[in-house]
């Protein structure tokens, strides 16, 4: 049974489409700035972080993605303010984060009574578990991130881009990059319901690259960077499905192929201008004899 038809036959799946729809949107809007601004790692730290959230909440009996959300922004802070204070290298402090939040996240999970199957659909992903309760969290987050991003635009982007420029401009540009980082964050624990702490950062990554092959300007880039990661979580889940295979691993898998079909595309395009541009050169040469 294709995803497209159970969708009309089963409630449920209208839940998990939305939820699809959600992290598309913010994973290819913050990915794009994680991909133009060279942060994937740092996106890669504050993921593993989560993992002590959600450790830490679970063994408190508390909501793990309650947990994730405060781990994820508290890295983000951490890793923001010292990078800006310079005391500290900004790769070995995320370093340090990423290996004491799974510290702390394993400890917790070890202390847990029980099997924790929860915790293992924040770590692996199954986007077929997702709840109505979880989407409400998700679309929170997204409305938050894209408010954020909408209001303070122009600022944002004179930061990210070209931060002494922001600064001669009387721009807070401490307080920017941190509302950044906390947005990415945010769109990290969004994506943990979709495809698992160990995945986040592909589908911070991939749809971006695959939407570079076609365009480079900024907003055109975040909007193609949305559209390629939805096209992923529909083909992910037509193939975990149809292939009983897990969602999480099938909607990056999905992601993958969609950017090597998007270099193949280039290497074509490419390779047809130059043939297009030697048969001119050949005319013209003909012509002038």
């Amino acid at each position: 049974m294709s995803f497209a038809t159970a969708l009309f036959e089963h409630d449920f799946l209208r839940v998990v489409a939305l939820a699809a729809l959600i992290a598309a949107v913010s994973g290819g809007v913050v990915g794009t700035i994680v991909v133009t601004r060279r942060l994937a790692f740092l996106a890669g730290g504050i993921a593993h972080a989560t993992l002590g959230g959600m450790g830490v909440a679970q063994w408190a009996g508390l909501d793990p993605l309650g947990g994730a959300t405060v781990a994820a922004v508290m890295a983000a802070l951490l890793i923001g303010i010292a990078a800006h204070s310079g005391h500290e290298r900004e790769d070995m402090l995320i370093g340090a984060i990423w290996a004491i939040g799974m510290a702390v996240g394993l400890i917790a999970i070890a202390h847990t009574p029980g099997y924790q199957t929860d915790l293992m659909t924040y770590l692996l992903g199954n986007l077929l578990m997702v709840t109505a309760q979880d989407v409400a969290v998700m679309a929170g987050l997204m409305a938050f991130v894209l408010a954020l991003l909408f209001l303070f635009w122009r600022p944002v982007v004179a930061t990210m881009f070209d931060d002494e420029f922001a600064t001669t401009r009387g721009l807070p540009t401490l307080a920017i990059q941190l509302a950044v980082l906390v947005a990415i964050a945010l769109v990290v624990v969004v994506l943990l319901r979709a495809v698992g702490l160990v995945l986040v950062m592909a589908l911070l990554t991939l749809p971006t690259a695959t939407a570079g092959v076609f365009t480079h300007t900024l907003g055109r880039l975040m909007a193609a960077s949305a559209v390629a990661a939805l096209l992923a979580m529909w083909l992910g889940l037509e193939m975990a499905l149809r292939t009983d295979s897990p969602t999480g691993a099938s909607i990056v898998l999905s992601a993958a192929m969609l950017y090597v079909a998007a270099l193949s595309y280039r290497r074509l395009r490419q390779t047809r201008n130059r043939s297009q541009d030697q048969h001119r050169n050949i005319r013209l040469q003909t012509h002038n004899q």
